[in-house]
């Protein structure tokens, strides 16, 4: 059962039933018959495509956002924010594309060989409930730009979402089938990444769900992508502009109440600006308002379920009682009880779980160093490797803190963001392979090379 539940009021809106067998073999046959006549259409067709969308998005961001508050808890702000983010992604596709895709010569033995790009069919998208329009919308633009089609399994708790998804590209005027919500189980996932008509699957979510679908992709031969979990470092040397690492690592931690795999989560700061940074951090922090996603001054809102709230709970005061100090918050709001403090905690062990697992809600675990070389060991003492910050003046720092840093992204002096134009994904247990900019888009290509002799 797919259930619609405002986490803030704990109110059950809509439920929307798993589909039959039956119709889930209807939807793949309708899925590859349009793929057959999407992946002859032009790229202007395309382009058109994507243009309507950008455009519907942004005329209709306030009600997408709405839809995304009251299913996962966004603050509306932040949620409209995300919509027009997926207008920004279908807009780069749409300049960009056609360029990315032409076919180019190659220098060879032969007398011309030529590199050309050709849709691989129906892809599958799995997709979780974070960034419920946004993480579809970095997928499915690149996608339906190639002459894919695409499947959507969204997660569980936001099928308005999915369905609003759906209904968008119909109003943009893509064929019927090319882009196709599934309410599915994960049994049913198995039965469509065996299908013979479906060439890939891309997920986004947990490492468990992850190594699953990895599972079942190679056991059907089935092309994947995995954008899995983060733990990433928010490195700041002492030579740093202070005030400037404490606005942005504000953001990284807290936007979304701390449910991003990309989010700031291990705050690692030089020991000579230990207390002027958990200080400032700490007002900063207090500071922050907390209510209800809908209010336009609220900046954190409610965790996505009990189930997470309790889960951060545990991690949380296990870490505490391990030997972590905290700074501020450590607990669930007092008079909103699906809200969780914004906390701070400080002198974390290396073997705590707000440390070694990725923590999904508003948590910033730090440690202090006193070497260059004992941050990046810091840094680097986690098994995910999704992105990475590194605050300093000096260039030469900067470039070499970079190189040792294992991550598939690296940001310095900034906050650590996806956008359009850049590969967005990482190594080790947060994944593999690349969303985003030209990699992306040539994920679920066949890059095919033709010769002439």
């Amino acid at each position: 059962m797919y259930v619609s539940k405002n986490p803030f009021t704990g109110i059950v809106d809509k439920e929307f039933p798993i589909i039959t067998n039956g119709e889930l073999i209807q939807a793949l046959e309708q899925s590859h018959q349009s793929f057959l006549n999407w992946q002859k259409s032009s790229f202007t067709v395309r382009v058109k495509l994507l243009l309507k969308m950008a455009d519907l998005l942004e005329e209709r961001k306030e009600f997408y956002g709405r839809i995304i508050s009251n299913e996962m808890g966004k603050p509306i702000t932040q949620s409209e924010g995300e919509v027009e983010k997926c207008a920004w992604v279908c807009r780069y596709y749409s300049e960009k594309g056609i360029e990315l895709l032409n076919s180019r010569d190659v220098e060879s033995s032969a007398s011309l060989s030529r590199v050309v790009f050709e849709p691989l069919g129906t892809v599958l998208a799995v997709m979780p409930w974070n960034f419920p329009f946004w993480q579809v919308f970095r997928f499915a633009a690149p996608a339906v730009m190639t002459g894919n089609a695409v499947l959507l399994k969204h997660a569980s708790n936001v099928p308005q979402c999915a369905l609003a998804i759906e209904q968008l590209f119909k109003d943009s005027g893509a064929p019927e089938g090319v882009f196709q919500n599934l309410f599915i189980d994960y049994a049913q996932v198995e039965q469509v990444i065996a299908s013979a008509l479906v060439k890939g699957v891309t997920f986004t979510g947990s490492n468990q769900a992850g190594s699953y679908i990895a599972s079942l992709a190679g056991k059907y031969i089935k092309k994947s992508v995995l954008e899995l979990g983060g733990s990433d470092p928010f490195i700041i040397f002492d030579d740093a502009d202070l005030f400037q690492a404490l606005q942005e690592a504000l953001l990284s931690r807290f936007l979304n109440a701390g449910q991003s795999c990309i989010a700031a989560k291990r705050f690692i700061v030089h020991e000579n600006i230990s207390v002027e940074f958990l200080t400032n951090f700490q007002s900063l922090v207090e500071n922050l308002t907390k209510g209800n996603p809908l209010d336009h001054g609220t900046f954190i809102g409610p965790l996505v379920s009990e189930k997470a709230l309790h889960e951060l709970e545990d991690l949380v005061q296990t870490s505490i009682s391990m030997g972590a100090k905290c700074a501020i918050g450590g607990e669930v709001c007092e008079y909103m009880r699906t809200v969780y403090e914004p906390t701070i905690l400080y002198d974390v062990p290396m073997e705590s779980p707000v440390w070694t697992e990725e923590v999904f809600g508003p948590v910033a675990s730090v440690r202090f160093f006193e070497t260059d070389e004992e941050a990046i060991t810091l840094a680097n003492d986690t098994r995910f490797g999704l992105g990475a910050s590194v605050w300093t003046k000096d260039p030469e720092k900067a470039e070499w803190a970079c190189r040792q840093l294992q991550a598939g992204m690296v940001v310095v002096n900034g906050m650590l963001k996806s956008e359009p134009g850049l590969p967005f994904g990482g190594i080790n247990e947060s994944g593999y392979g690349r969303e985003l900019g030209n990699f992306g888009l040539y994920e679920f290509v066949n890059i095919k090379t033709v010769s002439y002799f």
